[in-house]
């Protein structure tokens, strides 16, 4: 394969054969040892010239399963919001970066925050991926909005015209901003509550800063003020805001207040002190690095913690109980606070490293994912934390209340004759135990809390998300619309996302009788 610079030949030619021309680049990561001397974005963009090149490698599929989000064995193949990929990776190809932003926000309210943690379901469904490397099309989106931040395309657009129709939002996760930036646009007053001391929910705690920079988030949240969006914190609707007060105040209300409720472990000794939700230890990192944040001359900010105002792992033999993405931002977070050991639990079998046969292209790969926090720890400690078909059995106390060891089991897939369902049950005799200071739960979450939903009397359905007809949203409660977690269960951004644009778009006709939202 040629070089980049080599024998260059002008870009409508290079276009035709640019996925055999260059070879796949991405944005290249901070040494593991390095970055977790700090909280901050570890990767380094490309040059423009090295994206336009990558935006090259798009072979322009007739049938871009890139942009499908379908279904295929129950994952999606795809992007759920049905970005055009092809087409902005063609206009940065050939310069035209502005055109580039404009097809992206088409379809995509945030690019700015699905540029950075979405799993990139793009690239998993690319055609060249098929027999090659997928084209790096999450890093062009990444070019693409930052680009159109400092060259200023993407500035706030305040609305000329108004409704008088007035919308509520409660939560302020990538489902309720996405409903409030569509609604916004099309002239209806909205107004955001959420009940923490700050805008951005899922995105604002749950996912750690290296991850997402919660400037990025802010300077969002600043255009969508400037453009007539009202954000009210630290107000808990169903508590602080009883909900008929809201039902009388606005025409409509969307709940998108997320699946807030962890899963627990039911095991002797879960009191003990020093058990925490992953969540709960998550928040209280990015609240402390940031209750005393700096914002140097450049724009970027100074991040120190102070001991004592967060949940430690320093110093701390630490298990994660969960092997997903939640379990490994725990795994990543500690390692930056300096743990003792790290250990994840994960109750499956390991999944294979390449695509076996039953799963084929363009399904989502079904493969083992080596992330961020689980290098860290292999650089560190010398191998990947995670134990696979593992679980706890019970926690051990020391004098003092607090947690000091686990009993573990070692656990084997088994056919229930009864449901002829596999599951996962002890093997007999594998009990083994281990030291541990610090536990983390990240067994994810399970619907939405209840005091909002008897507070808005809508129903819910056996996993406790909010029920409506299936493609809809429209509660039982007349005015009363849900999005996101909330409604489909624990999902990623870039699904909430679409849920927030769908339900705006049906909140739309319900007001108007008709819609001009585009929802791709």
């Amino acid at each position: 394969m040629r070089s980049k610079k080599e024998d260059r030949r002008p870009k409508t030619w290079e276009k035709a054969t640019g996925f055999m021309d260059y070879d796949r680049q991405d944005k290249p990561a901070e040494d593991p040892k390095e970055r977790i001397k700090h909280f901050k974005e570890f990767h380094t963009p490309l040059s423009k010239e090295e994206q336009e090149l990558q935006g090259a490698r798009c072979m322009a599929c007739g049938v871009p399963f890139c942009q499908s989000g379908q279904m295929l064995m129950g994952m999606a193949s795809g992007c759920p919001l049905h970005n055009l990929v092809p087409e902005w990776n063609d206009l940065i190809f050939h310069e035209n970066w502005e055109e580039a932003y404009y097809r992206l926000k088409k379809t995509n309210n945030f690019p700015e925050f699905t540029s950075r943690v979405c799993p990139a379901l793009c690239e998993a469904a690319c055609t060249c991926g098929l027999n090659g490397e997928a084209v790096s099309s999450k890093a062009n989106e990444y070019s693409i909005i930052e680009n159109a931040y400092k060259k200023g395309y993407a500035t706030a657009k305040p609305v000329k015209v108004r409704t008088g129709k007035k919308v509520a939002i409660v939560g302020s996760g990538p489902s309720g901003l996405a409903a409030a930036d569509m609604l916004n646009r099309r002239g209806h007053s909205v107004t955001v509550f959420e009940r923490e001391d700050k805008i951005g929910g899922l995105l604002r705690y749950g996912i750690p800063n290296m991850k997402l920079e919660k400037q990025f988030i802010d300077r969002k949240i600043a255009i969508m003020e400037e453009e007539g969006i009202r954000f009210v914190i630290g107000c808990n609707i169903g508590k602080d805001k009883k909900a008929a007060t809201l039902l009388k105040e606005f025409d409509r209300v969307v709940l998108c207040c997320g699946a807030s409720n962890p899963r627990d472990i039911k095991v002797p000794g879960r009191e003990a002190e020093g058990i925490y939700f992953a969540v709960d230890f998550l928040k209280s990192t990015t609240k402390a690095l940031w209750k005393n944040a700096k914002q140097n001359a450049d724009g970027t900010y100074d991040l120190n913690l102070k001991d004592g105002t967060y949940i430690s792992a320093k110093g701390k033999n630490v298990m994660v109980i969960g092997g997903g993405d939640t379990g490994n931002d725990c795994v990543g977070t500690s390692m930056r606070h300096g743990a003792k050991s790290v250990l994840q639990l994960e109750m499956m079998p390991k999944a294979p490293d390449e695509r076996t046969e039953m799963n084929p292209w363009p399904e989502w790969p079904r493969v083992c994912k080596t992330d961020y926090g689980q290098q860290e720890a292999a650089a560190v400690f010398g191998h990947d934390p995670r134990v696979y078909q593992t679980t706890v059995k019970e926690f051990k106390k020391d004098k003092n209340g607090k947690v000091c060891k686990a009993v573990l089991v070692k656990l084997e897939p088994k056919k229930n004759e009864k449901t002829g369902r596999m599951m996962m049950t002890e093997v007999a005799g594998s009990e083994y135990t281990v030291d541990v200071d610090l536990v983390l739960i990240a067994a994810g979450f399970r619907g939405s809390q209840d005091y909002v939903t008897k507070a808005f009397g809508v129903e819910v359905n056996e996993r406790t998300n909010v029920k409506t007809a299936p493609g809809k949203y429209d509660t039982n409660v007349k005015n009363v619309f849900t999005a996101g977690d909330m409604h489909r269960g624990q999902s990623l951004v870039v699904w909430a996302i679409r849920e927030g644009r769908e339900a705006a778009r049906e909140v739309d006709i319900s007001l108007m009788g008709y819609t001009n939202m585009y929802v791709q």
